[in-house]
């Protein structure tokens, strides 16, 4: 059923739009109740971004160091440390803009919404352009509450209709700036920063049963305080380039030789002898759309489960003539194998969807615990492989041949289910933040749908 708006002449003049989208009737709505409320640079010390300095020749990632934040960093509410970069102290000492405690980050460009609190853990860091600096003023808004709000309903749609540009749409700073806050007293705020604080708590307390996992991982295999040497060569024998049928100096690491030597040491296993593997499929964007049954992409796959921002739908008949052969089901792997491979999640609830045909689902054929081989495949274990496997090429590709090889520890059963255990604390731990967060998220939007 087609929907539809009425917009006055003097309303089109007012904001400079005249595309059909900034008129959705849910914006309109959202517009009405927050119609009374302060724009963000009401409430606000100051709002910047961290311009094109973040992009200039002399920042350069180090190993370690100071935190660099870029767009993929930013959750709602929280840094993410899947894959975080660092720049060296000398490089941060020439930054002109510094991250301070309880400022907010927001995604400015792409996947647009996402906005986190910075602690004091995460210091000292700096960030990208992609990013925007909030200061809030604390004695009128609390930072927490502040975070959860961006992170809600009303913010997202904020977010929706502001952004320009078609390809990859993004926020300027005077859009940034004109968001509305909803604004409850104190006390309220209060409340919701609680929730706010247990879901860090969670969230925290999940990284911790997944490091501890793949610490007992590392321990048992000797690989715990394994690290990188610098060679300047390595003899290969020339059997060993005609079966990989490679010859480029990457793939002939030390690193991964010593790697593999370590796995076969305890009893390592091809991952094609403990799995089957069956590969998704790709359709033309033309079919995607906005409502429907899930399209799982790589970007949509994480290691601890399906993201639920930027996702692609199919409508019914498609997904009902696909099922039977690309749905995955529950205690299956999902496995990603271009752009990001190597990415493995056990699935854990059913889910109506597809998977593209840059993810595999592995079904296991025998006694091994699912979240260990995860794990495994997470893990520098996993990791290592892919990286040499998929090497040297600008989008990365993993192909199932070479997955099929994948060399797979295999430690005691008894070892096994210890380490799985720590996983599913972890992903038990993460799914209570998520929910922790809702509760947050929807407080908000309850509060302000209540406003008369």
């Amino acid at each position: 059923m087609a929907t539809f708006s009425v917009i006055k002449k003097s309303q089109l003049e007012g904001t400079l739009r005249l595309d059909a989208e900034y008129y959705q009737p849910e914006y309109l709505e959202v517009r009405k109740k927050l119609a009374k409320s302060p724009s963000l640079s009401n409430i606000s010390n100051k709002i910047t971004d961290f311009g094109a300095y973040s992009q200039m020749n002399f920042v350069k990632y180090a190993n370690s160091g100071v935190r660099f934040l870029r767009n993929q960093d930013v959750g709602e509410f929280f840094i993410q440390d899947d894959d975080p970069v660092f720049i060296s102290q000398e490089t941060y000492g020439r930054l002109s803009l510094k991250l301070e405690e309880y400022d907010i980050v927001m995604s400015r460009v792409g996947t647009l919404g996402n906005a986190a609190v910075i602690f004091k853990d995460k210091l000292p860091a700096s960030a990208n352009q992609n990013l925007a600096q909030v200061k809030p003023n604390r004695k009128k808004i609390n930072p927490l509450y502040l975070a959860v709000f961006l992170s809600s309903r009303l913010g997202h749609a904020q977010f929706d209709w502001l952004a320009t540009g078609n390809v990859q749409p993004w926020l300027n700073l005077s859009q940034i700036n004109s968001i509305k806050v909803f604004v409850p007293s104190i006390d309220i705020q209060s409340s919701i920063a609680q929730l706010a604080i247990q879901t860090l708590v969670a969230y925290k307390g999940s990284k911790i049963f997944y490091t501890q996992a793949e610490n007992l991982l590392l321990k048992e295999l000797g690989l715990k305080d394994f690290k990188e040497e610098d060679e300047l060569f390595s003899i290969i024998k020339l059997s060993d380039v005609k079966s990989a049928q490679r010859m480029d100096a990457e793939y002939f690491q030390s690193k991964y030789e010593k790697l593999i030597s370590e796995i076969k040491n305890q009893n390592g296993k091809l991952l094609g002898d403990l799995v089957s593997v069956k590969k998704g499929i790709e359709i033309g964007a033309e079919e995607y759309q906005d409502e429907g049954r899930l399209f799982i992409r790589v970007s949509s796959l994480s290691k601890n489960g399906l993201i639920g921002k930027d996702q692609r739908y199919l409508n019914e008949k498609l997904y009902q003539k696909l099922k039977k052969d690309f749905e995955p089901k529950i205690g299956e792997i999902l496995l990603t194998k271009d752009a990001t491979p190597g990415i493995a999640y056990v699935l854990k609830e059913p889910v109506e969807g597809i998977i593209s045909g840059g993810i595999l689902r592995l079904k296991l054929k025998g006694e091994i615990e699912p979240e260990y081989l995860a794990l495994c495949i997470n893990s520098i274990i996993g990791q290592w492989q892919a990286e040499r496997d998929a090497g040297g090429s600008i989008i990365a590709h993993w192909k199932p041949e070479q997955i099929k090889n994948l060399m797979i520890p295999i430690l005691p059963e008894l070892t096994q289910q210890k380490i799985a255990d720590l996983v599913k604390k972890s992903h038990e731990t993460r799914k209570k933040a998520e929910e922790l967060l809702y509760q947050a998220k929807h407080k908000v939007e309850q509060l302000i749908d209540s406003q008369k």
